[in-house]
C-alpha cells in the first residue's frame, strides 16, 4: 500500500508560527489552526491573566470536551438510525 504524501506548511496561532505536516489538505490544516487560535483568543478574552502555557492546556481541554460532546451526539444517531433500518 502507498503512503500518503505528506502536506507542509506554517500556520501562525496565538502570535507563534508552528510548522504543520499530515496528510490531510492544507486547506484543512490551516483551519484546524485557525480554530486554535480563535479559541486561545478567546479563552484570554474571558481570563487575561492566563500564561500562554495555561492557555494552551485550556483551549485543550475545551477542544476535547466539544469533541466528546459531538461523539456522543454521533453515537446517538448512529443508534437511532440502526432502529430506523429495523
Amino acid at each position: 500500500m502507498a503512503e500518503q504524501e505528506k502536506n507542509r506548511i506554517s500556520v501562525e496561532i496565538y502570535g507563534h508560527t508552528y510548522k504543520m505536516v499530515g496528510t490531510e489538505s492544507t486547506g484543512h490544516m490551516r483551519l484546524v489552526a485557525s480554530i486554535v487560535d480563535d479559541k486561545m483568543r478567546e479563552i484570554n478574552g474571558l481570563n487575561p491573566s492566563l500564561d500562554s502555557s495555561k492557555l494552551a492546556v485550556l483551549t485543550a481541554v475545551n477542544s476535547v470536551n466539544d469533541y466528546l460532546i459531538l461523539k456522543e451526539q454521533y453515537e446517538k444517531l448512529e443508534e437511532q438510525l440502526k432502529q430506523l433500518k429495523g
